[in-house]
């Protein structure tokens, strides 16, 4: 697994997030757009790393083990706040590792996120989150597991930030993915599935995050 920490906070971090690219993207796209500079730019005691996953790991989920052992639980012991995210596929991804690990993550941080097989979701709409109960479909059990951690979901409000824009590609499933998430939670902007608009999104995040939103307990 490449790891690379794009921001590093003043003095002794508040919090770390990691966060996971879509298909074909790098730590280098994250700099380009400028996630890194905005963390630097309000200051914030925030430790920002990339994830990329070996493609071979993916389709065995050996990259679930990989993550935790490299990367999640080292963090977690060294900071206050440990949040996981990521956009795109990334944020599939890191609904799928909080399915299986949810109790090593403090927060997670879904940008235009892919969720998998539009079959799955549309069970899952027919029948209503909280009602819905799997089938047997073949090769879906990573959108299973998803969907039954997002039907799941609270009360208490969880923390986690959902970043939608309206004419994002996945926006259909993306909305039912909102229904389970509160208002508060949600932020939803203008603009489809590329890298202006998770830049924005990933702005609205670290507001909430400096103004306290997301402050350990």
């Amino acid at each position: 697994m490449l790891v690379r920490q794009i921001a590093a906070a003043a003095g002794a971090a508040a919090g770390r997030i990691v966060l996971m690219p879509g298909v074909q993207q790098t730590p280098e796209h994250f700099v380009a757009a400028g996630f890194d500079a905005a963390v630097l730019h309000r200051g914030l005691p925030l430790d920002v790393f990339i994830a990329v996953p070996a493609l071979a790991s993916l389709t065995d989920r050996r990259w679930i083990d990989t993550l935790r052992h490299e990367l999640i639980e080292p963090q977690r012991a060294a900071a206050p706040l440990l949040w996981l995210g990521g956009i795109s596929l990334g944020a599939f991804m890191a609904l799928r590792f909080a399915a299986d690990h949810a109790a090593l993550l403090d927060g997670l941080c879904l940008i235009a996120p892919y969720l998998g097989s539009r079959i799955v979701a549309a069970e899952v709409a027919r029948n209503g989150i909280q009602a819905w109960r799997p089938s047997e479909l073949p090769d879906a059990d990573d959108e299973y597991r998803i969907w039954r951690y997002v039907r799941d979901l609270g009360p208490p409000p969880p923390r986690l930030f959902l970043g939608l824009s309206r004419a994002d590609r996945f926006a259909d499933t993306q909305r039912l993915l909102a229904q389970a998430v509160p208002a508060s939670c949600r932020c939803e902007i203008e603009g489809p599935h590329e890298w202006p608009v998770w830049r924005e999104l990933w702005d609205n995040f670290l507001e909430r995050w400096a103004r306290g939103d997301y402050a350990a307990a």
